[in-house]
């Protein structure tokens, strides 16, 4: 694995270097520390899902959110969205459906997703943005996957989910599936006193949103919504 470290302007190594050479979460080792990994707490954060769908013996090549081209009931309308606490009791949802596109708090979003890739076109795919720098206010976000049309295909998806720090990116990698399961909890995000911890789950949860909400106790009232 290549080590890339910060560097003073003038070129020369930096004393006590810090390392972005990039972290992967396994079940062994599920949670890493944002600032014993070097990261600055702030600025935007961005969460990033890697969806490669290209079926076997297809041309290389394409970008994120490639829809499957097996057969038109194998293609695949993949969301990325998350729940989140504050750390003033406020509770919600970030995702396309239903147009929750931003958290609801005091002053600008402190969570907000870029936008619904319906296509599979977008080579940068669906990216959550985290403000960091009001980490303060930020108790815990899990960030999930939910499969709203199409196929469920988690094993042939071969997904990964990448958080972007100003430091060393984390990875957590969907190496679990379960075909009966529409949606996924991928990691949680948690303020530990100043401090930024990253845990993953890679859970599959039989049922939408508002079962994810039940497994975690998150305490949300759902409504049926649409797109």
């Amino acid at each position: 694995m290549v080590d890339y470290t910060k560097r003073p302007n003038n070129g020369s190594p930096s004393t006590g270097s810090v390392s972005l050479s990039k972290v992967t979460l396994t079940k062994s080792e599920p949670t890493v520390s944002l600032r014993k990994q070097g990261a600055t707490l702030s600025g935007q954060m961005r969460v990033n899902l890697n969806w490669n769908t290209r079926p076997a013996g297809a041309p290389a090549g394409g970008g994120f959110f490639k829809r499957m081209a097996q057969a038109p009931s194998s293609a695949i309308d993949l969301d990325l969205g998350c729940l989140y606490e504050l750390t003033d009791g406020t509770k919600g949802v970030v995702q396309a459906l239903g147009n929750a596109f931003a958290s609801r708090n005091r002053g600008t979003p402190i969570i907000s997703l870029d936008g619904d890739d319906r296509t599979g076109s977008s080579t940068d795919g669906e990216n959550l943005r985290i403000d960091l720098s009001r980490l303060a206010e930020i108790r815990r976000i899990l960030v999930f996957a939910f499969i709203y049309e199409g196929t469920v295909n988690w094993a042939g998806a071969n997904g990964v989910v990448t958080l972007h720090p100003d430091g060393a990116p984390i990875e957590v990698r969907l190496d679990e599936s379960n075909p009966q399961s529409r949606t996924c909890a991928i990691a949680m995000l948690e303020n530990t006193g100043g401090d930024l911890s990253v845990r993953r789950e890679v859970r599959y949860i039989n049922g939408s949103q508002s079962a994810l909400d039940r497994a975690y106790g998150w305490g949300l009232n759902w409504s049926p919504g649409k797109k």
